[in-house]
């Protein structure tokens, strides 16, 4: 079970050097990064970097040659900046194929930890759906599967377990977004043994904090959350209002790093995986991995200045 104290994150990144261009949406040179802060899956205790790279919307660009070596620059930034969770699904267009793409211009058959999903409404099919993501991936197996959005889960979960347990993939969860199904989610997390629930979580939609994330926590079960900036329509709101001063205390230089490190935060919360079709984001992203972590105390604050504005 992961436990988090402010103590435990502070001895986490003791000696880590603070990366001098935090704030890299400027322009210019990026100095090396320091390793990002890793948080263990409690199933297994493996550790994985606490932000992560989602891929709905931003990697569905089809065809568009252009677009598609963008999204493979993104991915090289997000593994120079010591990423490692990628997360997509067959529901995301052609992002699996764009990411499968990606690995192959990065060289990166292994190192990356490939989260995907099934999402098909007949439980016979699953298996077929997730060899063509596979696939399209390019890796050998994925290290995740998750039923997305609990579409048909009673027959798709026990078939993930049967992977599992045959070494075809090497964890297994469920997943909802913008708080859809919640006391399904509660009853699977009781009944069920899974390795990773994915939900929507930020410094605004705060619905999972009061059952799901103690139960995952109780139960051992590692949580990515989706939907870290509302689609980019958090962090535009916030730009309009300027940065506290408090927020250089956990070493933020943006809005978007202070809702990051919110979420990363929380003691239940595994990864954050924020969705990303630039390098300049996708950096300032990871940099919210690095640093002082804020305690209760701050994360109290965090949220009540945001709520005031």
């Amino acid at each position: 079970m992961c436990t988090l104290t402010r103590r435990h994150w502070l001895a986490q990144v003791a000696g880590l050097a603070t990366v001098a261009s935090t704030g890299v949406r400027a322009q210019g040179a990026v100095a090396p990064a320091a390793a990002p802060l890793t948080k263990p899956i409690p199933s297994s205790s493996e550790r994985v970097p606490v932000v992560g790279l989602g891929s709905w919307i931003t990697f569905n660009v089809g065809d568009d040659p252009v677009a598609r070596a963008a999204c493979a620059e993104v991915m090289r930034a997000f593994f120079a900046a010591g990423g490692a969770l990628i997360d997509s699904s067959p529901m995301y267009g052609s992002s699996q194929g764009v990411i499968g793409e990606g690995l192959a211009r990065n060289g990166r058959t292994t190192g990356v930890f490939a989260a995907d999903k099934v999402w098909i409404g007949a439980g016979g099919r699953g298996p077929a759906q997730i060899e063509a993501s596979r696939r399209l991936w390019g890796v050998p197996r994925f290290d995740l599967l998750q039923v997305h959005n609990l579409l048909a889960w009673e027959e798709h979960l026990p078939q993930l377990q049967a992977m599992k347990a045959a070494g075809r993939v090497r964890y297994v969860g469920i997943t909802t977004s913008e708080g859809r199904r919640h006391r399904e989610i509660e009853s699977i997390l009781a009944a069920q043994t899974i390795d990773f629930v994915q939900v929507t979580y930020n410094i605004v939609d705060r619905e999972v904090e009061q059952r799901i994330l103690p139960l995952a926590r109780e139960r051992g079960v590692a949580v990515l959350a989706n939907r870290p900036f509302q689609e980019g329509a958090l962090t535009r709101r916030l730009a309009r209002h300027a940065l506290p001063a408090w927020a250089a205390e956990i070493g933020c230089t943006s809005w978007a790093q202070v809702v990051l490190k919110f979420i990363v935060s929380h003691p239940a919360v595994t990864c954050a995986i924020p969705a990303t079709s630039r390098v300049d984001h996708v950096r300032e992203n990871l940099a919210a991995a690095r640093g002082t972590m804020p305690d209760e105390a701050m994360r109290r604050r965090m949220a009540a200045h945001v709520a005031s504005l």
